[in-house]
């Protein structure tokens, strides 16, 4: 079984790095072909990792003093905060010294760094932020999610590439279903962004490509890759967590608004715990940045040590698929 060595940005999640030492932790007790390099603050490491029994051959501390935080200029931060957790631990995945990168921090410092330190896959004009949203059957991928907030038609067929390329390595199946989210189905309509990246998308015959998907039809389970600009999907992800979160909140008000209901919601308990495992983001880990030379995934800003564990899993899947390769050999065959 092949080495899986992932560097980790220790200090730029919400809940500090009590939850990735946890997390790391755990990892490695159930998957041992990984080599973990955590970046910090080693004070607070070695506090998080006091009293736990682990591989000490598979778990190194790189200290670091500055952390990139969430108000900063991320290119500034990023040129400034040379020994910061997220510039170090970039750095040492840019020198061959991990095989992927994974961060709760900032965004835009995640970004900015992967870009300018790790460098795009040649052919590759701007990378994407991707991530799984529910449907009622086999979840879909939407990206981008936020990394281009302008995009060009050129840049949203590559998003096609990156997008197939991914979810082929995550659910393998024969005939990938790619659509182009607009406001209409028509080939038509739509902004002149959506009508060129339209055109360009069903030229390529090997895309797989269905035609335009309205938002209402994102959970459909009809589709398996959903492309856009980086504004419209930070729109879309935005508000299904603020809807989602409402739907469950006002569903546990309702339940318990009555003796009645409340003993309804005991027979229903069961299946609405199951339904909400399908909302809840920890399973997926992440959002790769894909279309670098390197794996960068960013974990939720608030993750817990079960959704920092997945995004540590989801690099081992996303390298034991050779997803970067099979977006190299796709972006060949689209030339």
């Amino acid at each position: 079984m092949n080495k899986i060595r992932i560097a980790i940005d220790a200090m730029g999640g919400d809940l500090g790095p009590q939850v990735v030492v946890e997390a790391a932790v755990a990892a490695l007790e159930e998957k041992n072909n990984l080599f973990l390099t955590i970046f910090g603050e080693e004070v607070q490491i070695q506090a998080a990792l006091n009293g736990k029994s682990y591989d000490q051959e598979r778990l190194q501390i790189v200290a670091t003093t500055e952390v990139v935080s969430n108000d900063e200029s991320p290119t500034g931060a990023i040129r400034a905060k040379k020994d910061s957790s997220l510039v170090r631990a970039l750095y040492f995945a840019k020198e061959g010294k991990a095989d992927a990168f994974v961060s709760a921090g900032s965004t835009g410092g995640i970004l900015t760094g992967g870009t300018l330190i790790l460098g795009r896959i040649k052919g590759i004009k701007r990378p994407a932020l991707a991530t799984f949203f529910p449907t009622r059957k086999e979840p879909i991928l939407i990206l981008d999610i936020g990394a281009n907030v302008d995009s060009k038609p050129e840049y949203l067929h590559q998003f096609a590439i990156l997008g197939k390329a991914y979810y082929n390595g995550t659910f393998p199946k024969t005939n990938i279903r790619v659509g182009l989210i607009n406001n209409g189905a028509e080939a038509h309509k739509g902004s002149a962004l959506t009508k060129a990246a339209y055109e360009l998308l069903a030229a390529d015959k090997n895309l797989g490509f269905v035609g335009n998907i309205e938002p209402r039809e994102i959970h459909s389970g009809n589709y398996d890759v959903a492309v856009c600009d980086g504004f419209t999907g930070n729109m879309i992800l935005k508000y299904a967590e603020g809807l989602s979160s409402m739907i469950f909140s006002e569903t546990k008000a309702a339940i318990m608004s009555n003796a009645l209901s409340k003993l309804g919601g005991l027979f229903i308990k069961k299946s609405l715990k199951q339904m909400a495992g399908k909302f809840d983001y920890k399973k997926y880990g992440g959002a790769p940045l894909l279309g670098l030379e390197t794996l960068v995934v960013k974990a939720h800003g608030s993750s817990d040590a079960l959704a920092f564990k997945n995004a540590i899993y989801q690099c081992s899947r996303f390298l034991e698929a050779d997803i970067t390769g099979e977006i190299k050999r796709m972006l060949a065959d689209a030339e």
